[in-house]
């Protein structure tokens, strides 16, 4: 292959002005002509070689099959000129010979003296020269590869250059910031290498044949095709001239449909290219002459045209225009005669090459051992192979027999196989070494004869008449046609070489068909280097994957891994997820998340307990796609599934936590499916289950509620709560495994099979009790020996149960007592957890353990609740986690009763006792959600229907505002509101006022027209009845009432009856001497009446009864609250508005008063004096309290 020299070997502008009748060959001796290759140089083939004649090399082929030209052409060349060194041509022996300490204090002499080389200035003005070099020179066998040295750059993907420790636990985290940039910096010089890589192939493909360019200039109608770097650079301007005119989303979209390209960085183009003007200087100086040849010659890019890949056309560094004709001519001369040169040297490398190839070939048959890990050129001692010998047989004139000019990338298999003079078959050699089955069939093989004509033509004259079948194999398609693989390593060569080449011309949609192709080839091939190439073309196969094509492709690496073992995948299949860990394309980064899931299995166990869960967390903690981490999640759950390093269950314990602490729902749920389930087998192996994992999480439930006095923290609390609500599963497990008659389950017999209700529905199979003890048959059995040694045998010695019941449940309970009982989201996530406890452990463990430790802290009596701080448990969230956690476990009648009793009992208990009912209405709440209970809660408050207290019938009726939401209106009509008519016909007046609310409940949630009416009619009792007139705290219930349900009622219900009553109230309240009763009755109003004003009432409506009691209410703030009056005055104005604009024009049906603000500017004031003020009653008592 051809490698890459960053200077040019042509005589300075200077040198070439003094010297006119020299010529420009600097490889010269000044006294002995050619001297030999200096022994530091890696691009001079071996010493036994032909010795060069320059001291540039090239790889490139000669078409005409000649051998080397000797040393005497070399003098004979130079004539009778003077032969000395140029000052360019020593600067270039220093750079090539990696001299560059010397050249740079060469280079400053030269400054000093005034005399600038532009190679030396070239050189140490250029950065790249320095990114790219290596202290060492390279190896010879890498003047073969492609791209030369740039080709250790591939090195930087692999496994072996990357640190461990930086991302293991045990590094110094100290330098974490230092690391990040380090990273950072390593990453864009990954990509900078790879582009320059691709830049260079796609140069080296995008060159057709020396015929090809001849056709385009000598037509200039046909236009040339463009080239990848031509496309890049133009790419570049096009994106900038968007930019500056303001085209930015013509600009983003010319960049994604180019994602392969950074616009932001114009050495992305390719190696040195000096940057072109702008689009528009362009073409201001489209019709201008060129620039001076000096200024050209300042930017020049520093790359030797015989150092590129592939037969790139590059021109010398244009001469000054003033030269002679015979000036020129000389150095025309001289560069052919350069080309000449180098075409024979490159002939005579690949002969050299193809000789050694043949040896070790011989070698290894003689032998029969592995193919060596590398070639060294240097150690092999061939002859020269002469200039006369090509690789035409006698006994064959095919012109394709000689050498294709193809960059020097492959080597055909018939110029090895056929031999120099001698067509014996035994001499047939290949280039790679095949199996020994094929080996055999290779040997056995008989020649393949083909009938000679009987003429006497020469074999010239033959080859150039058979040279009209237009065949092409000067290309690198055409070399790979031009050779049949006759062994399966040769189809594994052949495969690594054509797959690159063919990936980018299949549909993305279709590029899933190559996986196996690309898989199979990348196991066999022999080449770490291709194989590498192959796993990356894999992972990069598809811009975006999407879920079956990621299947796909991870189904084939495991595949892989399965094949070549935890070895090859470390350091082969892993680089590859690290460089895509930061891709810009989530799908991408997914792909790698689940990747390091399924090859957990396959890794070694060192790489699969650092590196591979450092990559993990690393990605949990900072990527944005919620699918990522959802991925990463899983895979840490499989990562969990096959650690044995019990070192890191600290840090599985912290991603726990950070993963359940994700905002995103579907992560927080793959942690419960998937991640908790394998946290909690390993932790059950390490025997810390009991004893560290869940003691972790109930010292953080303690610390959370400690902290939490002013506040608590309910989204932690959930968080901790719901892990270990995940361990009760592992948690029974265990139990059952460590039981005293585990050792006595037998499966053989009948087993009776586990009752479908038995436990609760799991979330995902790992949490399936069954599968955690390893079938359903063995859980059967031991789920009959755990009955009856809880029955019968007790736990004596039962350590794992003894937990539970001595250390797990005491702690639990007391912590029950420490919630806030008014936190409706923490009294159901502990009924939650109770409830699924207790269906795990079953119903014996329930009565037996359970409902006795619960029953011995809540001692329903009057005597034992006691108001004062620390004996309040019955106000506790202790009470309806108990009833709607514990008791609601088993729904068999005894079940019932015991629930209904307890209800009971705490309502007296509480009522007689004058204690807060917050535990009560929890309760209720928590239980009337299901439609289950609502039967068995009419039950519960019938019997405080019909006790004898009314303070226990004053709680019953207030309880009744509670369940009556999401109840059946059947049940409402049937139970409900009869029960509620039986409180109002008592002769307790607070009784009476407790059932207003749930009255109220059933105008908002009922549509039954006779059931409206007994509401109706019972409300009206209370508000028109003579003996109610002077109940202020019956008034003041109604209007609350009708403040909270008057907007969601019948319209026909609060047109007709809420609003003739408010307006009968707001105008009974400005007769009201009490000034207390009249500012509580105001604050009622005010805010019933902002409630209302957001409803579509009629304008007959508003007229009567809306507008004057508003005017009422007005008349009570001026003396209350002026700031409120002038509230209410903006309402009137702009309902009398309204209704004049309304009589004006058609009736138009029912308004909205909140609509009906006609002007900008009336909006904008009535809204922000509402903004001034907070319309509670209690702030509104305050300010009528400061206006006394």
């Amino acid at each position: 292959m051809a490698s890459v020299n960053p200077f040019n070997l042509s005589d300075s502008e200077e040198e070439a002005e003094r010297r006119p009748n020299e010529t420009v060959d600097t490889a010269r001796s000044p006294s002995d002509g050619a001297p030999g290759p200096p022994p530091g140089n890696p691009f001079s083939p071996s010493a036994d070689a032909e010795p060069p004649t320059l001291l540039l090399s090239s790889n490139r082929t000669s078409p005409s099959g000649e051998g080397s030209v000797s040393i005497a052409a070399t003098t004979a060349m130079a004539g009778t000129t003077e032969t000395r060194i140029s000052v360019d041509g020593i600067a270039a022996q220093l750079l090539r010979d990696q001299y560059i300490l010397t050249a740079l204090e060469f280079h400053t002499e030269l400054l000093e003296a005034g005399r600038e080389l532009p190679r030396l200035r070239d050189y140490f003005s250029n950065p790249g020269n320095f990114e790219r070099q290596s202290g060492t020179p390279p190896a010879k066998d890498q003047v073969l590869g492609p791209g030369g040295p740039l080709n250790r750059a591939n090195s930087i993907s692999t496994l072996d250059s990357l640190d461990f420790a930086r991302y293991s636990d045990d590094g110094n985290r100290e330098s974490d910031e230092r690391l990040a940039v380090l990273e950072f910096e390593l990453r864009k010089a990954k990509e900078t290498i790879q582009a320059l890589r691709a830049n260079l192939t796609q140069a080296a493909e995008s060159d057709g044949p020396s015929q090809e360019r001849k056709n385009f200039k000598s037509s200039p109608e046909i236009q040339e095709p463009i080239r990848p770097l031509e496309k890049r650079a133009l790419n570049f301007l096009v994106n900038e001239y968007l930019l500056k005119n303001e085209y930015k989303l013509s600009s983003i979209t010319f960049s994604d449909e180019n994602d392969d390209q950074d616009f932001e960085l114009w050495d992305d183009v390719g190696l040195n290219i000096p940057k072109p003007p702008d689009l528009l200087q362009l073409y201001r100086n489209c019709g201008t002459p060129l620039p001076s040849p000096r200024d050209m010659a300042d930017v020049s890019v520093g790359v030797e045209f015989g150092d590129l890949p592939g037969n790139c056309i590059a021109q010398d560094p244009p001469k000054k225009l003033d030269l002679s004709h015979q000036q020129q001519t000389e150095v025309v001369q001289e560069l052919e005669y350069q080309i000449s040169l180098l075409n024979n040297e490159k002939q005579s490398l690949a002969e050299q090459i193809k000789k050694l190839q043949s040896e070790i070939q011989t070698l290894k048959r003689t032998v029969s051992s592995p193919p060596p890990a590398s070639l060294d050129l240097g150690s092999q001692n061939t002859s020269k192979p002469s200039s006369s010998s090509t690789t035409i047989n006698t006994s064959s004139t095919d012109p394709l027999s000689v050498p294709p000019t193809d960059n020097g990338q492959y080597l055909d298999i018939r110029g090895v196989s056929e031999p120099e003079t001698n067509p014996d078959p035994s001499s047939t050699q290949t280039i790679s070494q095949p199996r020994p089955h094929s080996l055999h069939v290779l040997k056995s093989r008989p020649p393949v004869q083909f009938a000679q004509p009987n003429r006497k033509l020469s074999p010239a004259f033959l080859q150039a008449l058979l040279s009209f079948c237009r065949m092409c194999s000067d290309s690198r398609l055409g070399a790979e046609v031009s050779r049949i693989a006759d062994s399966e390593e040769s189809v594994m060569l052949m495969l690594g070489r054509c797959l690159p080449h063919i990936v980018p011309n299949v549909l993305l949609a279709k590029r899933e068909e190559l996986i196996p192709l690309i898989l199979c080839t990348a196991c066999l091939h022999p080449e770490s280097k291709e194989r590498d190439q192959l796993l990356h073309i894999l992972f990069n196969l598809i811009k975006r994957p999407d879920d079956e094509q990621r299947q796909m492709i991870l189904t084939g690496c495991v595949a892989f891994a399965r094949h070549v073992g935890p070895t090859r995948v470390e350091a082969e299949l892993l680089p590859q997820c690290w460089e895509q860990i930061n891709h810009k394309y989530p799908e991408r980064r997914l792909l790698v998340a689940e990747s390091c899931g399924a090859l957990a299995p396959y890794l070694p166990k060192e790489i699969r307990s650092s590196l591979v869960l450092s990559m993990l967390q690393q990605m949990l903690a900072e990527d944005k796609a919620d699918m990522v981490r959802e991925a990463v999640v899983k895979s840490l759950g499989i990562i969990m599934g096959y650690i044995d390093d019990a070192d890191k269950y600290s840090q599985g314990f912290e991603l726990m936590l950070l993963s359940l602490g994700d905002p995103s729902e579907r992560v927080v749920s793959a942690v419960h499916q998937v991640f908790i389930p394998a946290f909690a087998a390993w932790t059950t192996e390490l025997g810390t289950l009991q004893t560290a994992l869940i003691p972790s999480l109930l010292a953080r439930i303690e610390k959370l509620l400690m902290q939490g006095e002013h506040g608590l923290d309910e989204h932690k609390l959930h968080v901790f709560l719901s892990a270990l609500q995940s361990l009760i599963p592992p948690l029974f497990a265990v139990v059952l495994q460590n039981a005293p008659f585990t050792s006595r389950a037998k499966l053989n017999g009948d087993i009776a099979a586990i009752e479908v209700t038995r436990f609760p529905r799991p979330a995902s199979p790992l949490q399936d009790v069954a599968t955690i003890i390893g079938s359903r048959e063995m859980l059967s059995a031991l789920l009959l020996l755990y009955d009856y040694q809880l029955e019968h045998e007790g736990t004596t010695g039962w350590d794992s149960l003894l937990w539970v019941v001595n250390q797990l449940l005491p702690q639990l309970i007391e912590i029950v007592g420490r919630i806030n009982v008014a936190s409706s989201t923490c009294v159901h996530e502990f009924s939650r957890f109770f409830w699924r406890l207790c269906r795990t452990f079953g119903k014996i463990f329930t009565n037996t353990k359970v409902k006795p430790q619960f029953q011995e802290i809540l001692r329903l009596s009057e005597e034992n609740v006691d108001t004062s701080p620390g004996n309040d448990i019955l106000t506790k969230a202790t009470v309806p986690i108990y009833a709607t956690g514990v008791l609601t476990c088993y729904n068999q009648d005894e079940d019932r009763k015991l629930l209904v009793g307890f209800l009971e009992d705490v309502m007296t208990t509480l009522s007689l006792s004058h204690a807060p009912l917050d535990s009560l209405k929890a309760s209720f709440v928590e239980l009337g959600a299901n439609p289950v209970y609502h039967e068995l809660l009419l039950t519960v408050l019938w019997y405080g229907v019909v006790h004898t207290s009314a303070l226990v019938r004053c709680t019953a009726a207030r309880m009744f505002e509670l369940v009556l939401r999401g109840m059946s209106e059947a049940l409402v009509d049937r139970r409900a509101a009869p029960a509620l008519i039986t409180l109002c016909s008592g002769p307790e007046f607070s009784v009476r006022i407790s059932t207003i609310p749930a009255f109220g409940t059933i105008m908002e949630t009922v549509t039954q027209k006779e059931l409206l009416e007994r509401v109706k009619m019972q409300l009206a009792s209370f508000l028109e009845d003579p003996q109610y007139q002077d109940q202020h705290s019956l008034h003041m219930e109604i209007i609350r009432t009708f403040g909270r349900v008057g907007p969601n009622a019948e319209p026909r219900f609060r047109d007709e009856f809420v609003l003739p009553h408010l307006h009968k109230l707001a105008l009974a309240n400005n007769s009201q001497t009490v000034e207390s009763k009249r500012i509580d009755i105001a604050t009622q109003l005010f805010e019933a009446y902002s409630a209302l004003s957001c409803c579509f009432i009629s304008e007959e409506v508003m007229v009567n009864h809306f507008l004057p009691g508003l005017r009422c209410l007005r008349a009570d703030m001026e003396q209350l609250s002026p700031e409120h009056e002038v509230i209410l005055s903006s309402m009137i104005k702009e309902c009398e508005i309204k209704v004049e604009n309304r009589g004006m024009a058609d009736a138009q049906g029912s308004m909205s008063i909140a609509s009906s603000l006609v002007g900008e500017d009336a909006k904008t004031k009535f809204l922000s004096k509402m903004g001034q003020l907070t319309t509670s009653g209690a702030m509104l008592a305050n300010v009528f309290q400061r206006k006394k």
